[in-house]
């Protein structure tokens, strides 16, 4: 499967058997709480998934949100449907970034057949493809989680990839430099890094850029083609506030094929939450 799909193959994901699992995971920084949406409108059978309580261990000096406990993300999957062999699509209401998430969540997790639905619940909607406001019931699935399945970045370990190879942020501008933080202690962003926002990989349509445009997007960024392989190594990783839209940085660099399934990016998953807790050297401008 790939990385992301469009409105028009998840129906038909949807009427194949076995159907594809469909997790809805919209989220708002600040809330109110995605679930609201959910009831009121989704795809039809589609599972309501919380970021916060479900895909997130809880907060602390790990960061905002923190990788989830094996078996809890385990739990949470089987309860929601899935099932080894099968496919799994996630969408969300932004960007998406939480979408992404949990493309990468169930890639660390082992889990193959996971993608982003481009342009998210919205271009569902524009398709003019139905809608439901029926919570479901799915048989529980039996999928195991294999944790570890992805390449995670500590603090110590993205210092040393934003030194020598290529760290990304992927917050906004304003974060980066340091002229705000409306959420973490501090302002600024981790000495080396460069700033590829998540915002930039759609286009004002919500939906995703193209492999080629994403890919000239990273190389006037800064990154260099060959980033995902240098010297027997992947040099290149992500990073924003809590580890959330990094993930979104990580799936455009493989679909800019920047980087590959094989060798994908890593993820600082605690992110500046969690380099702001362990008081670390902060760069600004």
């Amino acid at each position: 499967m790939h990385a992301l799909i469009t409105p028009e193959a998840l129906a038909d994901a949807l009427s194949a058997r076995p159907a594809a699992v469909v997790l809805d995971v919209r989220w708002r920084l600040g809330g109110p709480p995605g679930r609201q949406d959910y009831e009121v409108s989704h795809v039809p059978g589609a599972v309501y998934v919380d970021l916060d309580t479900e895909l997130s261990a809880p907060p602390g000096v790990d960061g905002r949100h923190p990788l989830p406990d094996p078996e809890r993300l385990q739990e949470v999957l089987r309860r929601a449907g899935v099932r080894e062999g099968g496919r799994v699509v996630a969408y969300d209401a932004a960007d998406g970034s939480v979408a992404a998430r949990v493309w990468w969540l169930l890639r660390w997790a082992g889990f193959g057949e996971v993608a982003v639905l481009d342009g998210g619940f919205a271009a569902w909607q524009a398709a003019g493809l139905p809608v439901s406001a029926e919570v479901p019931t799915p048989e529980v699935g039996d999928v195991v989680v294999r944790a570890g399945q992805m390449p995670v970045l500590d603090a110590d370990g993205a210092a040393a990839l934003a030194r020598d190879g290529v760290l990304l942020d992927a917050r906004a501008p304003q974060r980066y430099r340091g002229e705000t933080e409306p959420v973490d202690p501090k302002a600024g962003h981790i000495p080396g890094a460069l700033n590829a926002p998540s915002a930039g990989h759609v286009g004002e349509d919500g939906w995703w850029l193209g492999a080629e445009e994403l890919a000239r997007r990273f190389a006037g960024i800064g990154v260099p083609g060959d980033a995902g392989d240098v010297g027997g190594a992947v040099a290149v990783g992500a990073y924003c506030g809590s580890g959330v839209t990094a993930s979104s940085v990580v799936l455009a660099l493989e679909v800019a094929g920047i980087t590959s399934a094989e060798r994908p990016a890593a993820l600082y998953a605690g992110s500046w939450s969690n380099w702001c807790a362990l008081d670390r050297e902060v760069a600004t401008g």
